[in-house]
């Protein structure tokens, strides 16, 4: 089912009935494994789109981000949101743009110009962000295969990189944030369990609320994530795995093609064998470990972006005054009542 039939569907009646979403989606396009090409018989649908800012939003006093309906996996931002996260070359953002032309349900034009202009968020910042998000998923991975032979003190170490990855970030996407105002370590634990822990020193004085929330949020789902890999259903857990590991070598080929050749390309034809040999457990061992050849992939991928990224022609920075004037000649419509 293409995604123009599914959408019609009752279950997704809220798109048309949700008072931020009805006559103001800008496009819908799938998102998840439908749409890097690695769907198996039991994938969830994803459905990811954006949608135009209300003139309340713009010039009044409501504030839209995003809807989120778990029944359907679908995520729906604000285009202001959506924008914010392109800048930063949010990996789970910025895949919407490189999509198969027959994945996208576009509503409007804006939608087909928002496309077409891509490039125009590309920066060297996606060597943080894949970067991370690639770093993130070897860490889980890493994590959960040792998780058995490790001490304790060798997973809080796992957690604390982790932590700090997520954080890598905060400088770039919060205005006030100064590095250093919020530190993670190692240190001793009083718990009668632990000898040591991860323990945070946070030095902040008149400090956004909303930031503040917004960033403890993203590390304690980092620990989250953790804490539920150490009770784990044995055969679950492989499968959780093998696709951690995919979208580990995934993120590395979709930040190559974004720094070799300037493209953003979602659906992974030429390399769908690869991955989804590594879906299907290619490189796990019997006893759930992972083969040296995978690790070894991973550090050829990692030192290819490396060279990729001290050579590219990308701007560090994106082209902040294009992007605005995209922004203000799309809001201006939504404020005249011309979109």
């Amino acid at each position: 089912m293409n995604i123009k039939e599914l959408v019609k569907q009752n279950e997704y009646e809220f798109l048309r009935t949700d008072e931020h979403l009805k006559d103001k989606l800008i496009f819908l396009v799938y998102g998840g494994s439908h749409a890097y090409g690695t769907a198996v018989e039991t994938s969830d649908v994803d459905i990811r789109g954006a949608a135009f800012n209300s003139k309340a939003d713009l010039i009044g006093m409501s504030n839209f981000e995003q809807t989120i309906d778990s029944a359907t996996d679908t995520t729906i931002y604000s285009f202001n949101k959506l924008v914010s996260l392109f800048i930063n070359v949010n990996p789970n953002a910025i895949e919407m743009l490189g999509s198969r032309p027959e994945h996208y349900l576009i509503f409007n034009p804006v939608g087909r110009e928002l496309i077409d202009n891509r490039k125009m968020f590309l920066s060297k910042r996606a060597a943080r962000s894949f970067g991370g998000y690639a770093n993130q998923q070897l860490r889980r991975l890493q994590n959960a295969v040792a998780r058995d032979a490790l001490v304790a003190t060798e997973k809080e170490k796992h957690i604390l990189g982790s932590v700090k990855n997520a954080m890598a970030s905060f400088n770039d996407r919060y205005e006030s944030f100064e590095e250093g105002s919020i530190k993670v370590y190692i240190g001793e634990s009083d718990k009668s369990d632990l000898e040591t822990e991860i323990l945070v020193d946070a030095d902040l004085k008149g400090y956004p609320l909303r930031d503040y929330v917004s960033q403890w949020a993203e590390m304690s789902e980092v620990v989250k994530v953790y804490d539920k890999l150490n009770n784990r259903n044995k055969k679950k857990d492989e499968h959780s795995l093998n696709k951690h590991a995919m979208h580990l070598i995934r993120l590395y080929l979709m930040a190559l093609d974004i720094f070799e050749r300037e493209e953003i390309i979602t659906y992974r034809e030429s390399d769908l064998e690869l991955l989804l040999s590594i879906r299907g457990g290619k490189y796990m061992n019997d006893d759930g470990t992972y083969q040296s050849e995978f690790f070894e992939l991973v550090g050829e991928y990692e030192k290819r972006l490396e060279y990729a990224v001290e050579n590219t022609s990308l701007p560090v920075t994106p082209d902040y005054k294009r992007i605005e004037e995209f922004v203000m000649y799309v809001n201006e419509r939504v404020v005249t009542g011309v979109y």
